[in-house]
């Protein structure tokens, strides 16, 4: 009766640390991916001129709120 009990405490004590586990990772990760986006303005204008275009200061601008908007 003990052992079912010693097992039981062991599964117990694996499913809540994998659950703890995921939030606090999952926490971690968002508050990263918000210090560190990504894609920076450098980025962009960069994809722009690959594409042929000379992106002004606007363009860049715009291009940067609609990911911190796709982010959130």
């Amino acid at each position: 009766m003990e052992l079912l009990f010693d097992i039981l405490k062991v599964l117990f004590g694996l499913v809540v640390g994998a659950i703890l586990g995921f939030f606090i990772a999952r926490n971690y990760m968002k508050k990263y991916m918000k210090k560190n986006p990504p894609i920076n303005e450098q980025m962009i204008r960069a994809m722009m001129s690959g594409m042929g275009r000379t992106p002004s200061q606007k363009q860049v601008n715009q291009m940067m709120k609609q990911m911190t908007k796709y982010m959130d």
